[in-house]
């Protein structure tokens, strides 16, 4: 296991009894570097919507948490937010939950001629997603580098 992923697991551990105890939903935690900077994130959602109260709650609650614990070496910023409207699809319930709803898929390297993808997500495994543009296109999950739901304005 990486140190980020160690990070993630122990930080996951820690979130989700405070997530549970206010009903929100876990979304995904993230241990990133960008720039110089390391980034903590927490992604929690429920079901009309995350608020900065929301937010700043499971912030305060899991920074206290964190630095009782104390298991990240590096100096990182925490932050606590909403996934918001381009929420990729990483676990088997947001893809349940996206069940036939239309999705935009991005892969690393282009297949048929095409790196973008968008249609209805009709099945999902392990291994495979499938969606149906005209047809039904089956792509392996490992040659996937977003899915998300998609949205118009």
């Amino acid at each position: 296991m990486s140190k980020r992923e160690e990070y993630e697991s122990k930080t996951e551990a820690l979130v989700m009894p405070l997530v549970e105890q206010n009903n929100f939903e876990l979304v995904d935690v993230e241990y990133v570097k960008e720039g110089s900077n390391w980034y903590l994130r927490v992604y929690i959602d429920k079901e009309n919507g995350i608020n900065v109260d929301d937010c700043e709650l499971i912030s305060r609650a899991l920074s206290d948490l964190l630095d009782e614990y104390d298991f990240i070496d590096d100096a990182y910023i925490l932050e606590v937010s909403s996934p918001g409207l381009g929420r990729p699809l990483k676990k088997d319930k947001d893809f349940e939950r996206s069940l036939m709803e239309e999705v935009e898929i991005k892969l690393y390297k282009a297949k048929d001629g095409s790196k973008d993808y968008k249609g209805i997500l009709k099945a999902y495994d392990k291994d495979t997603v499938t969606i149906e543009e005209d047809t039904e296109i089956t792509f392996e999950r490992n040659e996937i580098a977003l899915i998300r739901l998609a949205f118009d304005f």
